[in-house]
């Protein structure tokens, strides 16, 4: 592939069949006019998410993979400061990054590059994990002019997709949340308590109750409370692995089987879960973030039990959390 030089800088013009630019970018200060180099280097990753912000920190560019992973086009982002609310990264506790940690301002500040994982926020408000890469950007007399983040969803598996696929099919699919219903989840407890027994393969329950979500209906409406609904079911799922299963168990309730663990590993799954909950958010109507916390209970799959032992221990523990106080995990 071969490059002719942008008229405008950050607008790079591709030969051939892609005749068009496959990075989008805005206006920019001169001094922050790219090479073809670097140009090349930014195009070969462009099915992860990539950006680059001035050293004041606003996004001069945003490619489509950018857009695709985030749903945030670029007319929303090019010219804002990347911590304007939008991304908002946070850690696997919930901390926010970009007031503490943001890999981009070390990378600014330490002229190295910086890798971390990380949780964005998306458009529609629920979060999902990203492996972020950052390096400085600097000019042709080496001073740093910038910084530019490629990043790529840590459990991109689309295999999830076909699973949904299937299980609507076999309508075993909550229509509302598009997640698989409790018919689907009884099924798979079953399973995986007889994995257990023949081959010893671990495993544990999660049951999730969103937090006095009667009074998000009586407060904003039975919409609102369904589009909560789906923000938590999309939050849970993203954050979970492929061969772990989440479901609708019914109304405000969730559940989750998580393959290979034992209860301190389980206890950390159910923490990073209800801390992406509480981080997630519902764009409102006036913009306001509407927010959800969760009570998580959670039990180890024990040899030799049955679905009414396991399910009994993990409701108790979803009833210790909530008497506890709620936005909490108990296993």
């Amino acid at each position: 592939m071969t490059t002719r030089q942008p008229t405008t800088p950050f607008s790079p013009v591709v030969d051939g069949p892609l005749a068009k630019p496959l990075l989008y970018v805005e206006r920019a200060e001169p001094a922050l006019a790219l090479d073809a180099e670097v140009y090349r280097a930014i195009l070969d990753r462009v099915e992860d998410g990539v950006y680059l912000v001035d050293r004041e920190k606003r996004v001069r560019l945003w490619n489509r993979g950018a857009e695709a992973i985030t749903g945030y086009s670029r007319k929303e982002v090019i010219g804002e400061r990347c911590n304007n609310n939008q991304l908002c990264h946070v850690d696997e506790s919930g901390r926010l990054l970009c007031t503490n940690g943001c890999p981009i301002q070390r990378a600014l500040d330490t002229g190295v590059p910086v890798e971390a994982n990380a949780f964005l926020r998306h458009r529609l408000g629920h979060r999902i994990p990203v492996v972020i890469e950052t390096s400085p950007v600097v000019d042709r007399e080496n001073r740093l002019v910038g910084a530019v983040e490629v990043f790529r969803r840590a459990n991109a598996d689309h295999r999830h997709d076909q699973i949904i696929e299937e299980l609507s099919r076999l309508a075993m699919v909550d229509d509302l949340t598009r997640l698989p219903n409790r018919r689907h989840f009884d099924q798979q407890i079953e399973r995986r308590l007889a994995e257990l027994e023949r081959f010893g393969w671990p495993f544990g329950l999660l049951m999730i109750d969103i937090d006095h979500f009667k009074r998000v209906n009586d407060d904003h409406g039975h919409l609102v409370g369904d589009e909560i609904l789906q923000l938590v079911a999309r939050t849970l799922s993203a954050n979970c692995r492929i061969f772990d299963t989440v479901a609708r168990w019914g109304g405000e309730e969730f559940g989750a089987l998580i393959a290979n663990v034992g209860e301190d590993d389980l206890c950390r799954v159910a923490e990073k879960l209800r801390a992406m909950v509480e981080a997630s958010s519902l764009p409102g109507p006036s913009g306001e973030f509407l927010q959800v916390t969760v009570s998580i209970g959670g039990a180890a799959a024990r040899p030799h039990e049955t679905v009414a032992d396991l399910m009994k221990r993990t409701d108790d523990m979803l009833y210790a959390a909530k008497k506890g106080g709620r936005n909490r995990v108990c296993v």
